[in-house]
């Protein structure tokens, strides 16, 4: 499931690339406007700051900004940045694989097998879409709909 942590930065960041016509916007403003909490949020974008995807300037006309072009940005990376591996079981997972402690042979392994298709699929979905396809109405190549 995907944290609040995460789905938080990636609507703090959709916001920011829909507004990159202007300065620097305050953290107060991407709060308000997408109903996240200001203390959360600080937290948020520090860690996106620091994973090179936002920069910050202070003073007067300062906030945040997106550090990379929106089409650069995919949601798959922003997701491992908040909430680590996107792999529903340690031993599918490209960035922190772990075998399963009562694994006898993952190769065989006929749950290892059916983690891992959702896996590569997710992945491809989280990885091909950027926050300007988003912006631009489409997932994964798709169009998107409203349910």
């Amino acid at each position: 499931m995907l944290s609040k942590k995460a789905k938080y930065a990636l609507k703090a960041l959709i916001y920011l690339a829909a507004e990159t016509d202007r300065e620097p916007i305050l953290i107060s403003e991407i709060a308000e406007k997408e109903n996240i909490p200001k203390k959360f949020l600080e937290n948020i974008l520090l860690e996106l700051k620091k994973q090179g995807i936002l920069e910050s300037r202070k003073g007067k006309g300062g906030g945040y900004l997106l550090n990379k072009p929106a089409d650069q940005i995919s949601f798959g990376r922003v997701i491992r940045i908040m909430d680590g591996p996107i792999a529903l079981l340690p031993c599918v997972s490209e960035t922190a694989y772990r075998r399963c402690d009562e694994c006898e042979d993952e190769h065989t392994c006929k749950i290892r097998m059916v983690i891992k298709v959702v896996r590569d699929q997710t992945a491809a979905i989280l990885d091909g879409t950027t926050i300007a396809d988003v912006l631009a109405g489409n997932v994964y190549g798709l169009k998107m709909e409203n349910d």
